[in-house]
């Protein structure tokens, strides 16, 4: 039997709750008569739209890009008439720049040429990705042209095919029905990166994908499988480093710092699809699932959907749920716009019914210190959500605020069922303020 790997530290094996679809095969959902497009999908500077009222799109015509350097450009993922350019309200409630365009239904598609990758060099595929406007996909949402241009050499590029929340499976059905488009994007990001060789990270839970994927690169030297433990949170950057490379990131540093970049499933085939066939990134799959949903499914989607018709398709819910998340139930912030649109970076929506959720109640610390060793970072998250909710944004950062990964095991282990990870982004955000104020005083 192959040894799986994992990280050393902290981490627990949690529900996986992935039956609902993991074996069921991606859906390609038609368009929907409207789409509503943000203008930010991307970790950096937001795109300016360059379409107006009244334009004709095509789809994946450019409708949105900027000059700043962190950005990814933004395309239409309908063809038809730009109805309004104004601020709409994502999922979260939070109003950006958008771009609305009516479907004429008639899918004239605007593309690039496609490309011999042997024949491209590093800069040329580089420059082809961010015109493809492809970020991670994983729910990061960082450009990932960026990224193919690390500031120090690196041998290794990680795909990462843990997939490790409970639920989400759009990156295990893509592995095994699009494996021969995973590893063509693997091979173009290697090229890009300089990187000698290529290793897809699979958790144990998924044979089906380990053995497509080993059979797809039987041939080439260059490529591996490794196959990790199921142990939440094994797809988190710095952990899957550690548990494929055995190499620990320093505090504060990127990946490059230990000669690898990571990268999603999902978006080494938006990589492969925009080279060869000239498809920017207008489309991605969404995994719909949870307890509330009549018909989970993995979905193929265009951008700027509103999230109410994704679960329309799948049947609409069976009762009230207790909460929608989108993205998985660890990481993911609860939805409060139905009406809100798909991005680039949403990975699933979720509706959860109240046997599945487990709410926050902040009841007083028992010092049980479960928190402490459940965290893969090997902190103290009692002492950081403590400070970060008391405003003690230096105390927290002294022992570690940065370095948090956001990834919610602490609250989740938690007996008392203290918010910490709640107080923990709010104490990132409160220190990130303080230290603006103090630049500007």
């Amino acid at each position: 039997m192959m040894t799986e790997r994992t990280f050393p530290r902290g981490g627990r094996e949690i529900p996986h709750r992935k039956e609902a679809t993991e074996n069921k095969a991606i859906l390609v959902m038609g368009a929907p008569p409207v789409v509503t497009i943000p203008m930010q999908q991307h970790i950096g500077a937001p795109c300016e739209p360059i379409v107006a009222v009244g334009d004709h799109v095509k789809i994946g015509q450019k409708i949105g890009e900027s000059k700043k350097y962190v950005c990814a450009p933004i395309h239409a993922s309908v063809s038809g008439r730009v109805t309004a350019v104004e601020p709409r309200s994502l999922l979260n409630g939070q109003k950006v720049m958008s771009v609305v365009i009516e479907n004429d239904g008639q899918e004239e598609q605007l593309t690039n040429s496609p490309s011999d990758v042997k024949k491209m060099s590093p800069k040329a595929i580089r420059e082809a990705v961010k015109e493809a406007g492809i970020v991670g996909m994983g729910g990061a949402g960082f450009p990932t042209h960026i990224k193919l241009d690390p500031p120090k050499p690196v041998d290794t590029i990680l795909i990462n095919g843990a997939e490790c929340e409970p639920y989400l499976t759009c990156d295990h059905r893509l592995m095994v029905e699009k494996p021969t488009e995973l590893v063509g994007g693997l091979r173009a990001i290697m090229k890009a990166a300089g990187a000698s060789r290529g290793i897809i990270g699979i958790e144990g839970n998924k044979p089906d994908a380990v053995a497509i994927l080993k059979e797809t690169i039987k041939d080439d030297p260059d490529l591996s499988i490794v196959v990790l433990q199921v142990r939440y949170p094994q797809g988190a950057e710095k952990q899957l480093i550690k548990a494929v490379l055995n190499r620990e990131v320093p505090s504060g540093a990127l990946p490059c710092e230990v000669g690898c970049v990571v990268n999603n499933v999902h978006t080494a085939i938006a990589v492969y699809q925009a080279l060869t066939e000239g498809v920017p990134s207008y489309e991605r799959v969404v995994t719909i699932s949870g307890g509330a949903v009549l018909d989970p499914r993995n979905v193929l989607v265009r951008i700027g959907t509103p999230v109410q018709a994704l679960l329309d398709y799948c049947g609409g819910l069976m009762g009230e749920p207790a909460v929608i998340v989108s993205g998985g139930p660890m990481t993911g912030p609860p939805v409060v716009n139905l009406e809100g649109p798909v991005v680039k970076n949403l990975s699933g929506i979720l509706a959860l019914t109240p046997e599945e959720v487990d709410f926050d109640e902040n009841r007083p610390c028992i010092r049980c210190a479960r928190c402490v060793n459940a965290c893969p970072m090997g902190l103290a998250p009692n002492m950081l959500g403590l400070y970060s909710d008391k405003g003690l944004y230096n105390e927290a950062a002294k022992i570690g605020l940065r370095d948090c990964i956001e990834c919610g095991l602490c609250s989740y282990v938690c007996p008392s069922r203290r918010a910490l990870v709640t107080w923990i982004k709010s104490g990132k955000a409160g220190l990130a303020a303080q230290q603006t104020k103090e630049k500007v005083v």
